[in-house]
């Protein structure tokens, strides 16, 4: 597909362009409104492609705590067995909390973890089915809100008699960036994994006490240009971290349900990555 479409699309998806503008300039690259609608099904997300993951052998569970100005919601896996588990919170894109998301954290509880996917926008109605709602959605969220309800999953793990205190988290795109705010604001962390998010300042890289993963795509300019000065900043500040380029592929490359950005290859290898990096930190 012309990289000019998957840029333009993740222009939509991150900045505020509304979607008439997308589908005009969509239709400028393609030649027509008529091809432009045929491309629309191939990079938007369909949650019907998703390699759903079997729920057969887990617990799962919706469970709700205090939010800062509201309730906060998370769907919750885990093995069926009744015992402590390392712990993963498992942070969404800025679509909220999606089949997909749900998917990864049945991923991540299959492979022996309680995870817990908070909804960012459950004190604000929760997740709608159309995307454009819900990004609009994200925009109304204050930064200091919204850190602290996922801090705020921290303070609510203690009471569950299924986690043993170890604790990482994942994220993706939006959630990479959140990932990598909590490894800075959440001392007790262990495991940070982040799926092409931004990174923090480097002032702030000084109170991570985390081992983080970093997994990039390399056709990602916007995420990638902060690289460096947070490389930078983890050495100085001897930070343990991995990270991890995957060349010519997209923004979003771990999302199976966008046919023209998922790289399987490249999603199979860094979700491999991030469970032996669960293992060696939360074991």
């Amino acid at each position: 597909m012309d990289q000019r479409i998957i840029n333009l699309y993740d222009e939509y998806t991150h900045k505020p362009l509304t979607r008439g503008e997308f589908l005009r300039r969509l239709a400028m690259i393609t030649g027509s409104t008529t091809a432009a609608m045929a491309v629309l099904p191939l990079i938007e997300s369909n949650y019907a492609n998703a390699a759903v993951t079997s729920d057969q052998d887990l617990f799962t569970e919706r469970i709700s705590y205090p939010g800062v100005q509201g309730e906060m919601q998370a769907y919750v896996a885990r093995p069926k067995e009744e015992k402590k588990y390392p712990t993963v919170i498992v942070i969404h894109e800025n679509r909220g909390l999606t089949p997909h998301i749900e998917d990864v954290t049945r991923r991540a509880a299959s492979a022996g973890y309680l995870a817990i996917a908070p909804n960012a926008l459950a004190p604000i109605g929760g997740t709608p089915a159309n995307e454009d709602e819900a990004r609009q959605k994200f925009t109304t969220l204050k930064a200091e809100d919204n850190l602290a309800n996922f801090i705020k999953v921290f303070d609510y793990l203690p009471s569950r008699k299924d986690s043993n205190g170890k604790y990482g988290c994942v994220g993706f795109c939006w959630g990479g960036a959140m990932s990598n705010t909590l490894a800075v604001n959440i001392p007790q962390l262990k495991a940070a994994v982040a799926f092409y998010g931004r990174q923090p300042k480097e002032d702030d890289v000084a109170k991570i006490k985390a081992a983080l993963q970093l997994h990039y795509a390399g056709l990602d300019e916007g995420v990638n240009a902060g690289i460096p000065a947070f490389e930078e900043a983890l050495k100085k500040y001897n930070i343990t971290y991995e990270k991890y380029m995957y060349e010519g592929v997209n923004h979003a490359f771990h999302n199976d349900t966008s046919t023209a950005r998922y790289n399987e290859a490249a999603a199979k290898l860094a979700w491999s990555r991030t469970l032996e990096f669960f293992k060696k930190y939360l074991a």
